[in-house]
């Protein structure tokens, strides 16, 4: 999305802070939060149609942060940790202020970070952004449904979440003699000889820069289309999700799109949430730290272009290898191999963000007319869309190469339609 015209910032960045006493204290953050993968903030942005009032959203926000105090702390590495990040529930506050490309480091920067924009056309930009080591969309979305509400009352009490959130992550910590019993394949290379050139070079092609954006839009017709044609009567499968039926779907336009050497093996990431499947479930759904592992799907470029009900099973399959046993298994991993990466060599990633309800907050100004993450140049977003507008429920933003960008679109709209005629060539 872009913006045309003169930004103009008359008022320099201020801070917000609790407007109660909160508890001071070090927080703890589990190897889920505490990962290389999540050192960076998430920036979600919301446009809206009228005016905000900016005092009204900084006594809301000052009044929500006494129960996200985490958010008004600062990162800090700790010295009883080996240098593994944790908050300092210190009740600095808040900026209001966009975080900017030259900053020498996330860690430099408060937790949360905002910046409202008012257009002349009596609009309002509407941008967060929050350390993604701090907490996961799910958190992010039950913070800022907390300030909605505060933002929409005057009601001190209202400022205050049904349901408490927790920020306590010590149910994520690591057994005391890590026990790693999987092989992990999301943070696992590719294995050495002729594999190892082919991935690199497929690598190359799938991520040589200058990146270009690509947005799909699913309506509910393509997804009905799409789960008959991953999951067929004459199937294993009875049946497969949305979710399924996208992912297998999106994975193979991509590898589709790039045409790679049949033998190979290709990935698919994607984010599952663990709340309640971890034994005991987290909080009742109101943990605020970050909930979820990457899974991971493999299989062979020429397999998977080759079927798509095998892709959505693979999908599936590996989202039933999910459970507690697997979970402790990567934060013990985690532990033992600290710093590590996940590999995105010939590797598809998926995050996402369709059921979190981000898309509908309202903060005085009526539901926004968009809402968005800013575009991943590492994975591809499955974002809802408002149910307030006449628009479909699904869209699907990621970054591609130039010479791929328009293939992926286009493949993805090939394989969308053409398969009640062309199901041979697709099955």
């Amino acid at each position: 999305m872009e913006i045309v015209g003169e930004c103009i910032y008359n008022n320099p960045p201020v801070l917000v802070t609790p407007s109660k006493p909160t508890p001071k204290l070090a927080l703890y953050l589990s190897n889920l939060d505490d990962q290389r993968l999540l050192h960076f903030p998430i920036q979600y942005i919301y446009v809206f149609t009228g005016t905000l009032d900016m005092d009204t959203l900084k006594v809301a926000l000052s009044r929500v942060l006494v129960d996200y105090y985490p958010l008004a702390g600062r990162l800090r590495a700790s010295n009883e940790h080996d240098g593994k990040l944790i908050i300092d529930c210190n009740s600095e506050g808040s900026w209001k202020k966009l975080l900017y490309k030259d900053e020498q480091s996330f860690v430099c920067t408060p937790p949360l970070v905002v910046q409202v924009t008012h257009l002349s056309c009596g609009g309002t930009i509407l941008c967060t952004a929050i350390a993604h080591c701090v907490s996961d969309a799910f958190g992010a979305a039950h913070f800022l449904r907390a300030w909605a509400r505060a933002a929409m009352s005057e009601d001190s009490e209202l400022a205050h979440p049904a349901v408490a959130p927790c920020h306590d992550r010590r149910a994520l910590a690591p057994r005391c003699t890590p026990r790693i019993a999987f092989a992990h394949p999301e943070y696992t290379a590719a294995s050495g000889g002729d594999d190892a050139s082919a991935v690199a070079e497929a690598s190359s092609r799938l991520f040589a820069p200058p990146l270009s954006p690509v947005s799909v839009t699913f309506t509910a017709a393509h997804v009905a289309r799409l789960k008959k044609l991953y999951a067929p009567s004459a199937s294993p499968l009875e049946q497969c999700t949305s979710f399924e039926a996208l992912a297998a779907h999106v994975w193979r336009a991509w590898v589709r799109a790039l045409d790679p050497p049949a033998s190979l093996p290709i990935k698919l990431l994607f984010t599952m949430g663990i709340r309640r499947l971890v034994k005991p479930e987290l909080s009742g759904g109101c943990y605020c730290g970050n909930g979820f592992v990457l899974a991971c799907a493999e299989s062979t470029a020429g397999q998977l272009a080759a079927s798509a009900p095998d892709a959505a099973r693979l999908v599936q399959e590996t989202k039933q290898r999910v459970d507690d046993d697997y979970v402790r298994s990567v934060i013990d991993l985690l532990e033992v191999r600290r710093g590590c990466l996940p590999d995105l060599a010939a590797t598809f990633t998926i995050s996402s963000l369709t059921r979190q309800g981000l898309e509908d907050i309202d903060f005085g100004a009526g539901t926004p007319v968009h809402f968005g993450p800013l575009t991943s140049e590492v994975y591809c977003l499955f974002l809802p869309v408002s149910a307030t507008r006449a628009a479909p429920p699904r869209l699907c933003p990621s970054r591609r190469p130039p010479r791929t960008a328009s293939s992926v679109a286009a493949m993805m709209d090939w394989m969308t339609w053409t398969w009640k005629t062309s199901i041979s060539c697709l099955t």
